[in-house]
């Protein structure tokens, strides 16, 4: 069938026509319909069955489906979902959803949507929430291990006077993971970050030579020499973050010699605004401008991580990355900071993010290496 765009002048029209003909036409008119995208199908000319679609992150949602009396049980409805679904599917949309009629509902159980909550009524009509999930890929566990000093610790809230060293032997958790069938591993060099310098790059090769862990490194990496350890060094991503704050240049640069998808940004944020070396110097930057810039070059994977969280296994910041995806469109997000329990991963999964970084939680046994195998 034809599927078009159609003016809302006709839309208006149709939906209080169909939907509410004892009502007055105010009733049909969505405020914010000037922002959906209205889609029909005609037959001889006129206007026979109408849907409003509305996009918000990866949410979306369609309103007033409506078909005209004479043209009912014909398969146009059918059409217009059909045609809503492939374009959710196309645009990645994590949900579809649709207040519907529950005298409608099985028209909508019929394309894979379920009910969700409690009916309630509106305009003499009982109404229900239904929704659809889709394009829901893994989310990739990535198990994190911060050196100091050549020594496996982790940091509470970014502060150098708070260290808990787990391991003196970095190669060793390093093997755990991949023997519970972990792919990657996030390697940080805090002596690096602090430093504004490579240190730890001893670490990187013995790892990289001894597993098959895709490592991404970070963590001093500010010059053209410390990139080039990091890649000799065995290192599959260079997780760059003060760099890509402060000199823009030096970044586009790396990008053109070595191909911007060996590039993960890492933006480490207190109430969204970035921190750079280590969360030891606050800048003005909102971590979404941010992200927004380097998504337009074509960096696809970023790591945010809430310092107000991070080693406190008090939860994730899932406000702050249901709020990136909602605002920044075809990029993989990484969680970093507070996860403290399966659920804390689940919920991540749920909000969009691409991969979530565990480090506290594994070492604390809030999270066990068996655990995780469900992500794999």
């Amino acid at each position: 069938m034809d599927i078009r765009p159609v003016p809302l002048k006709e839309v208006w029209m149709l939906r209080h026509a169909v939907m509410y003909p004892g009502y007055p036409e105010a009733v049909v008119k969505l405020k914010d319909d000037e922002l959906g995208t209205h889609l029909g199908i005609y037959k001889d000319g006129e206007l026979a069955s109408v849907v409003s679609v509305f996009q918000q992150g990866r949410e979306m949602q369609f309103r007033k489906l409506a078909t005209r009396q004479d043209w009912q049980g014909k398969g146009l409805a059918s059409a217009l979902l059909h045609y809503i679904d492939h374009l959710a599917q196309q645009k990645k949309v994590h949900r579809l959803w649709c207040n519907a009629r529950l005298s409608a509902t099985g028209l909508y159980e019929k394309m894979g949507m379920y009910t969700t909550g409690r009916p309630w009524q509106a305009l003499g009509q009982d109404f229900i929430v239904m929704e659809k999930k889709l394009n829901q890929e893994k989310m990739e566990i990535i198990p994190a291990i911060d050196i100091i000093e050549g020594k496996c610790v982790r940091l509470s809230k970014g502060d150098y006077t708070q260290k808990t060293v787990y391991n003196e032997n970095p190669l060793e958790v390093a093997k755990s993971f991949e023997d519970a069938g972990l792919k990657r591993l996030h390697l940080v060099d805090l002596d690096g970050a602090k430093a504004g310098e490579v240190k730890n790059w001893k670490v990187l090769e013995q790892i990289a030579g001894k597993t098959g862990l895709q490592i991404d490194f970070s963590g001093g990496i500010s010059s053209h020499e410390s990139l080039a350890i990091t890649f000799n060094s065995g290192a599959a991503y260079a997780a760059i973050g003060s760099v890509a704050v402060k000199n823009e240049t030096l970044l586009s640069d790396w990008f053109s010699a070595y191909g911007v998808e060996k590039f993960i940004l890492g933006a480490d944020v207190l109430d969204e605004k970035i921190q750079i070396k280590g969360w030891t110097v606050a800048t003005d930057i909102n971590i979404i401008d941010f992200i927004k810039n380097y998504a337009s070059k074509g960096v696809q994977q970023f790591f945010c991580t809430d310092i107000s969280k991070d080693g406190l296994l008090q939860g994730s910041s899932n406000d702050l990355y249901k709020k990136i995806l909602d605002r920044v469109a075809g990029i993989s997000l990484i969680a970093s900071g507070g996860v403290s329990s399966i659920q804390d991963l689940e919920t991540l999964k749920e909000v969009g993010c691409s991969g979530a970084i565990v480090g506290k939680a594994i070492y604390e046994n809030r999270i066990s290496l068996e655990d995780l195998k469900q992500f794999n």
